[in-house]
């Protein structure tokens, strides 16, 4: 079972694919388990965190109490209760267990368990599979579960850390609950690091613990259940009996806490999305934050740099049109120096953006631009600005007629450029933030002075 489940894996060795086991025995824990593991809440009174889906009348509350029907899928980050759930749930079934990991378990094993709980059935016992990372199965190990889910052949618990909407196939989805678990807060962190303190499953009472460490392990864990309870026994390990853990003692056998985030996943996707979004938004000490996320995570320094540079024409554009140059400027820096000083530039580049004035105009401009010209609106390029450099082209009618804006003292004269039917086409509309107000002063009479037009309108 993969190390995803909120505890770990269980103690007792390897089982196999088919063989049944009744309610939570599979769970069970050695003495000289882990203590994440040892501390595997027994009832949903030990559970910590989940109120939204363990409230009275929840559909996952029915499960676990072993009236609920319905296969679920459970949903979110590492070390929050996903594994220990499904303990419970099977405990409460009282019935067959058959748990598989997606990591080493192929079509093959699935129709098996498929084909025993359909005996099983038949003599009045209910199978309950457990599917851990049930994202890593392919779409065909996916579709094996199809019919003996919508049959209720098998109760079929599933925990994914990645969303199911992309890794989950249509048709399960829909035969199942799906619920979302999130990470624990900080409170309920901190009482469970309390009870492992003093349950003689854990420490019982071996040590103390200030309320400084305590507060330095949930800041650490990041929400996750079983990397706090893991830092919590490697701190405790570096103390004697009797004696205090402090916060001095956290700091030293505790490095770092360790930064969630899947650059094939969720993650990946949620937090470059936040980092834009705060650029665009202009908060800067947010857009660092997610920076500096995706920096600690490793994520590519070339896709952060990618994102700058399309962030810059995007949404800052003619306002600045200096964050370009920026961008481009700390993506070439990152080429050339490497990380990990390749986060300076990325950093200059990350202020620059979200301190500049916004303009959404460029993107905007093109759109419609691209728009018109896949609806039909192109029409012939003016005979005048066609290309008059061979032999042959003035006799077309081509390049005869040009105006050259040079020889104006405005540097513009009236002249067609645009196709005909789209003498009113108005694509770039600057905005009044930074650069672009300046534009925005002149653009109206540069139109006017091309087209000849003394109003324009909009098509």
């Amino acid at each position: 079972m993969s190390q995803d489940a909120l505890f770990g894996a269980p103690a007792g060795g390897e089982q196999g694919p088919a063989a049944g086991q009744r309610g939570s025995e599979f769970f069970a824990a050695s003495a000289g388990a882990p203590l994440a593991a040892r501390m595997r809440p027994r009832s949903l009174d030990e559970i910590v965190g989940q109120d939204h889906l363990l409230a009275d009348g929840k559909p996952l509350r029915r499960l676990v109490e072993g009236s609920g029907e319905a296969s679920v899928i459970l949903y979110g980050p590492p070390g929050t209760g996903k594994t220990t759930i499904a303990s419970l749930i099977a405990s409460a079934m009282g019935q067959n267990f058959v748990a598989l990991s997606a990591l080493d378990s192929g079509v093959k094993q699935v129709r098996a368990v498929i084909d025993r709980a359909r005996q099983d059935l038949a003599h009045g016992e209910r199978t309950v599979l457990f599917i851990d990372e049930v994202h890593r199965f392919s779409r065909t190990q996916q579709d094996a579960l199809l019919q003996a889910v919508e049959n209720r052949t098998v109760l079929l618990v599933a925990a994914t850390t990645e969303n199911p909407s992309f890794s989950i196939v249509a048709p399960l989805l829909s035969r199942s609950l799906l619920l979302q678990l999130v990470s624990i807060e900080p409170d309920d962190l901190n009482r469970l690091l309390r009870r492992a303190l003093a349950d003689p499953r854990g420490l019982d009472g071996r040590v103390e613990a200030t309320d400084e460490a305590i507060e330095q392990i949930v800041l650490l864990a990041g929400g996750d259940a079983r990397r706090s309870l893991t830092y919590l026994e490697a701190a405790a390990e570096a103390v004697g009996d009797g004696e205090t853990l402090d916060i001095d003692v956290v700091r030293d056998n505790v490095n770092r806490a360790v930064v969630r985030y899947d650059r094939d996943g969720d993650q990946h996707y949620d937090v470059v999305s936040a980092f834009i979004k705060s650029i665009r938004g202009s908060d800067v000490d947010a857009a660092l934050h997610y920076l500096a996320r995706m920096i600690e995570a490793g994520e590519g320094p070339r896709f952060i740099a990618r994102r700058l540079v399309i962030h810059a024409s995007e949404d800052i554009g003619m306002a600045d049109p200096t964050a370009l140059q920026t961008a481009v400027a700390a993506a070439d820096a990152v080429a050339f120096i490497g990380m990990p000083e390749g986060r300076l530039p990325l950093a200059q580049a990350t202020i620059h953006l979200t301190t500049a004035p916004k303009s959404p105009s460029v993107i905007k401009a093109i759109s419609k631009a691209q728009e018109d010209v896949r609806n039909g609106h192109v029409g012939a390029v003016p005979a005048h600005l066609r290309d008059g450099h061979y032999e042959g082209a003035k006799a077309l009618g081509n390049a005869v007629g040009y105006k050259y804006p040079h020889d104006d003292e405005r540097g513009v004269v009236t002249q067609r450029y645009i196709p005909e039917d789209l003498d009113d086409a108005v694509y770039y509309e600057p905005t009044d933030h930074g650069g672009e107000k300046r534009i925005r002063d002149y653009l109206g009479r540069l139109r006017r002075i091309v087209r000849g037009a003394g109003n324009m309108k909009r098509r």
